[in-house]
């Protein structure tokens, strides 16, 4: 018997005992679960600007922390190794307690501790996971960041936010093409980035993939669309290399990254150019 998944847009069918498209989430027993809930892959105390985030407590640091699986298949991920896997013998569990009182001990020595960054995959694959862990850390007075793809349906997404205080978003692309070559939604990341800069600090990143989402045009309208929500919203545009399936070709130029952050600027008050 199939039961369908409704965390994102992708609303998969899955079978018995299978996962869904994003390796992440299982069916056991007629019941979606989070299969992958504390599995830890990743774990690093890392500068808030490498999330990246420059307009959120700057110059702090963040214990940052990732599993595995993601719900898109950008065929450039940087993260593959661990973003594009079902389940890896690497993990090791952390329940949210556990890792609560990690990101507690960690405020007590130099360089301290903002909280907890859910990163280096996409985290909201894990929602429960992070649900959980973030009601405690929002108790233990501490920060919870999310660095996602924004692919979330938006009424888990409204039950997640009281307790997110800051959000890197990418948004991709603007266009519906370059989403369906990603296999995502424009509409629905374009939604989560809408109802979530109501709610806590929203920063956007956008990937520059020459020849893919390079246009002037697209930026002009993504940094207007962006400024109609909030002029302050941050963007940092980011430089593309050669990874996973995309290992051909050269990286984006300086210069078309240049070009972007000065069309951007017509509207945003905060660009950054990335060398990610």
């Amino acid at each position: 018997m199939k039961t369908v998944c409704s965390l994102c847009p992708h609303h998969c069918a899955i079978d018995r005992e299978e996962r869904g498209f994003c390796r992440g989430r299982k069916n056991v027993d007629d019941v979606i679960i989070c299969e992958n809930y504390g599995k830890l892959t990743a774990l690093a105390l890392d500068p808030i600007e490498k999330k990246p985030l420059r307009r959120f407590f700057p110059g702090s640091f963040i214990l940052s922390v990732g599993s595995y699986g993601c719900n898109m298949r950008c065929p450039f991920c940087q993260n593959y190794e661990i973003a594009m896997e079902g389940t890896t013998d690497a993990a090791v569990y952390f329940s949210p307690a556990e890792l609560v009182t990690k990101a507690l001990e960690l405020t007590e020595t130099a360089p301290g501790n903002l909280g907890v960054a859910f990163t280096y995959n996409e985290p909201l694959i894990s929602y429960e996971y992070v649900m959980d862990t973030a009601k405690q850390l929002k108790k233990a007075g501490l920060k919870t960041v999310l660095v996602t793809n924004g692919m979330i349906c938006e009424e888990p997404l409204k039950a997640l936010l009281p307790y997110i205080d800051a959000m890197n978003i990418d948004l991709k692309g603007y266009t519906e093409a370059y989403y369906r070559w990603l296999k995502g939604d424009l509409k629905t990341v374009k939604n989560t980035i809408e109802t979530s800069v109501i709610h806590c600090h929203v920063e956007v990143t956008t990937l520059i993939v020459p020849g893919k989402n390079d246009s002037e045009a697209e930026m002009a309208a993504e940094a207007a669309w962006l400024s109609s929500l909030d002029g302050e919203i941050p963007l940092h545009i980011s430089r593309f290399f050669p990874r996973y399936q995309v290992k051909t070709g050269a990286p984006t130029s300086v210069d078309t990254i240049d070009q972007l952050c000065k069309i951007a600027k017509k509207h945003l008050k905060y660009v950054y150019a990335g060398n990610c």
